[in-house]
């Protein structure tokens, strides 16, 4: 089983040096390094998607507080290479129509299991209390559904139910709220506290229908698993007429739009706007990434880490091997090496400022629900330091693209204005 601490993933990240510039590099070349670090990347959040199943097995047949805290350190070590995944969707349609399944968020989690009274969900939801786990038959709406048998394929027809984009039954974020229940600390210091009674089958089972919360954990990882084993599939090389045959047979510079609309997409729309932004201007835990296990610094620093990764061709496998080669960033030292040095500057900046995410909350321990406090003033000062400096780097990217010769990549800003 992977068990890396998280701080040393980190601590090795920082510690990653550049390649050395590939000389003569072709844009197909880079493309090519692309679709391996895709591949790299998918492959282990399978592999860790694989050690969180095992460990939520272990977990459904001996329920203990050790078993529960194995399967909640498998789900945070899964979400390492998933989160550097993310800089792949934005530009390719085949993992963009497909990740809302493993990691659609905000969630109305009353869908799924009980939840504390009062608690905040989506206005006008049918399905934001209609519990799952609690009853075999639901109603939502006028539309009543059989959930009895809890199967991966069930869970997946049930996402954005009723219209809902909140109705989220599948993905990590499910699971996390199974692994740790609902954070109720508000903006202080603690996560989800669910006890492991509530997997025990039996007068000791807490909180009721400790049988199909088991069922609905192991439904939705298996669901999980599969997915990414079909994802990483698209970028095998050893495969015939997948999406990584079709990147690869588009002229080169279609792949590197491709590349730097998803870099610059996820660094601007989505990081930067979505995933803070939002949070901060609300002040809102419910709009936190992931809420239940107050694991949100790592989220944001590993997304940033994805972009870094796709610029410099290279990426650390959790294994410690090193996939690289021919980047975006040997394109510009080509054309341009005082802009190539300035650029590169800027990406450096960037990771080390979405760093001291990470440094609050594991030394000081100032999550990121707690930054964005209203009363916060040092928090939010730390949190919109690291929005413009994705800002900044959005900036850097489209520079990027101006040198290779890629003009109006207009990166997705989500209508967020900055």
């Amino acid at each position: 089983m992977f068990t890396t601490p998280r701080s040393r993933i980190v601590a090795s990240a920082l510690l990653f040096v550049s390649p050395m510039a590939f000389a003569n590099v072709t844009e197909k070349e880079v493309v090519k390094n692309y679709a391996d670090l895709a591949y790299a990347v998918f492959d282990d959040a399978y592999i860790t998607a694989q050690n969180l199943q095992d460990s939520i097995d272990s977990l459904i047949k001996q329920p203990s507080e050790q078993t529960l805290e194995q399967a909640r350190e498998a789900w945070l070590a899964s979400r390492v290479p998933y989160q550097q995944s993310e800089t792949f969707r934005f530009g390719n349609a085949v993992v963009d129509d497909w990740e809302g399944q493993l990691n659609a968020w905000p969630l109305d989690e009353g869908l799924i299991d009980y939840v504390a009274k009062g608690y905040h969900f989506e206005l006008g939801n049918d399905g934001a209390q209609a519990n799952i786990i609690a009853n075999k038959l639901i109603q939502v709406g006028s539309n009543k559904i059989d959930v009895t048998n809890i199967t991966p394929e069930l869970l997946a027809s049930l996402n954005e139910l009723a219209g809902s984009e909140a109705n989220v039954a599948t993905g990590y974020h499910a699971i996390e709220f199974l692994l740790w229940g609902q954070d109720l600390h508000g903006t202080q210091a603690g996560a989800g506290e669910r006890p492991y009674t509530d997997f025990v089958v039996g007068k000791e089972c807490t909180n009721g229908n400790c049988d199909r919360r088991g069922q609905y954990l192991e439904a939705a990882s298996q669901l999980l698993v599969k997915d990414l084993e079909w994802m990483k599939a698209q970028w095998d090389a050893k495969e015939k007429e997948n999406y990584r045959s079709q990147l690869l047979n588009q002229p080169a510079q279609d792949g590197i739009r491709k590349m730097m609309f998803g870099m610059g997409s996820l660094s601007l729309g989505e990081l930067a706007g979505e995933r803070m932004k939002v949070a901060l201007e609300a002040n809102s835990t419910e709009d936190e990434h992931d809420c239940f296990s107050d694991n949100t610094h790592n989220s944001h620093y590993y997304n940033e880490l994805g972009i870094y990764n796709v610029f410099n061709g290279s990426y650390t496998r959790v294994d410690g091997s090193i996939v690289k080669g021919a980047s975006i960033k040997d394109l510009i030292m080509e054309k341009d090496a005082d802009a190539a040095q300035q650029i590169s500057q800027q990406f450096d900046a960037t990771r080390d400022q979405i760093h001291k995410l990470v440094e609050s909350a594991e030394k000081n321990n100032q999550h990121f629900d707690q930054l964005i406090a209203s009363n916060n003033k040092a928090g939010h000062e730390l949190v919109n330091a690291s929005i413009q400096a994705l800002v900044k780097q959005t900036e850097s990217i489209e520079k990027a693209a101006a040198v290779i010769g890629i003009t109006s990549l207009s990166p997705d800003n989500a209508d967020h204005e900055f």
